[in-house]
């Protein structure tokens, strides 16, 4: 009796180990079920951009980010928010940017990034005149002298209508260098109602949403009322794609934290690394009632529209005018040629978004669209200036102003076809800043795509 009744106990608990085992693989296959197959407004599937960034984009982007034309960017964290009066920054020390000094930027960065010079450019005078020939930061000292005069007229033209980001005044005395490697985006602690109003404004008053459509997980939203998603496939494309940009974005900054986490603290020591629990709470199909898969597949739709754009501006890169200079030519010149080697795969890539399809309207109706769209993203990297944690902030506005600078070149492509070899273009330009962006941008992309195949190990791993 006694033996029967110990083999029905352990026979029953066999049966519910194996029960949860189910629910648990139930889950990991539902979450990579939904992460398969054909996305959403192109002709693109996941698991060729998995193969795709796995083997041929991450190791290089990863590689030239390290670069030090790249791993320094100069940004303003001082700026007050435009929107609403300022929650106080964060004192969570996790928070803090450490700004790089003055002495350990190279100089040709220093310099105003600009054309080759000798070390007697070094005296302030030089110096002066550097900083005010070129805010490209990319133009070879073997430019004619009418070529350069011509370049400092180029300069002060102001292509505000081309930007989709509201910039940063490089001279302001708030402006500072930062370098990336040594103030990696990583989960902070920042979160509360602070957190919550920025992502809240950014999709309440800037993805087209009229009030009445509540977002998916809100529990404002009433029983009754247009779904969400029934809004969402009724707007045009190009409402849509804006939609699924941000979603992308903020599916990307999660995941990032998800995959940097502060662990444990231990004698002073942080140990940083992927928190499962986190990324299941954001990500699961169960625990987000299948949001979470709708938000990864709007970050595969950023990582092609990124993608495209780096394919898109390569002609603007491989012209011999084009120098990313830091004072350093070996390594300059290894920059650039792994620069183009990564346009070279980018363009391999065989099912690129096809961008032509957006504001293909009538040309009025088209041309105001576009204006919508660029006005709307450029008030979204307006309000990063009202993130509370300055390392957010920090990665916040160089995602989003990498973004941007995406979504300029998609839409230059007349202007990218015909830029002169051996001469700037008034037509089409690029500063350091929007180039230093546009790399780490993709390079954050590119990351998170390779952090999402880490969580799908771990996930069966821990289940």
């Amino acid at each position: 009796m006694s033996g029967g009744g110990s083999g029905s106990r352990s026979t029953a608990a066999w049966a519910r180990w194996a029960t949860r085992l189910l629910a648990a693989l139930g889950s990991v296959l539902a979450a990579e079920a939904q992460l398969t197959g054909v996305l959403d407004d192109c002709l693109c599937d996941i698991e060729s951009i998995d193969d795709f960034n796995t083997f041929k984009i991450f190791p290089k982007i990863q590689k030239l980010q390290e670069r030090d034309y790249f791993r320094y960017y100069k940004v303003n964290l001082k700026r007050p928010c435009p929107f609403w009066a300022d929650d106080g920054h964060c004192s969570i020390k996790d928070c803090h940017v450490e700004p790089c000094p003055e002495s350990k930027i190279p100089v040709g960065i220093k310099a105003g990034s600009s054309n080759k010079y000798s070390k007697a450019a070094n005296n302030s005078k030089e110096l002066e005149d550097c900083e005010q020939a070129n805010k490209l930061g990319a133009v070879n000292s073997t430019l004619s002298n009418q070529s350069k005069e011509a370049f400092i007229d180029w300069a002060r033209y102001d292509d505000s209508q081309d930007h989709f980001c509201e910039l940063d005044d490089e001279r302001s005395p708030d402006a500072q260098y930062v370098d990336l490697l040594l103030n990696p985006e990583r989960y902070t602690g920042y979160k509360g109602p602070s957190a919550w109003r920025v992502w809240n404004s950014i999709y309440e008053e800037n993805c087209f949403k009229p009030r009445s459509v509540y977002r998916p997980l809100n529990p404002l939203a009433p029983s009754r009322g247009e779904s969400f998603y029934t809004w969402l496939e009724g707007l045009c494309l190009e409402k849509r794609v804006f939609y699924k940009l941000i979603s992308g974005l903020h599916a990307s900054i999660n995941l990032h934290l998800c995959a940097n986490y502060l662990l444990e603290e231990t004698w002073g020591k942080p140990r940083w690394g992927p928190n499962v629990k986190e990324f299941t709470r954001r990500f699961d199909p169960i625990e987000t009632k299948g949001e979470g898969p709708r938000r990864l597949k709007n970050l595969y739709f950023l990582y092609l529209i990124e993608l495209r754009a780096l394919s898109k501006v390569a002609p603007y890169f491989e012209r011999s005018v084009v120098d990313l200079y830091t004072g350093n030519g070996h390594e300059d010149a290894e920059s650039k040629a792994l620069l183009l080697e990564i346009f070279r795969d980018t363009k391999s890539f065989h099912m690129h978004f096809d961008e032509k399809s957006m504001f293909a309207g009538d040309k009025k109706g088209a041309k105001s669209l576009k204006e919508e769209f660029r006005l709307h993203f450029k008030n979204i990297s307006r309000i990063m200036d009202c993130v509370g944690c300055d390392k957010c902030r920090l990665w916040g506005k160089l995602q989003t102003q990498g973004l941007g600078t995406a979504l300029k070149i998609l839409f230059s492509e007349k202007e990218i076809q015909n830029l002169p070899e051996n001469s700037p273009s008034k037509g089409f330009q690029l500063t350091r800043q929007e180039i230093v962006a546009l790399v780490n941008a993709f390079g954050r992309l590119s990351t998170s795509i390779k952090e999402l195949q880490n969580f799908k190990v771990l996930l069966q791993q821990t289940r």
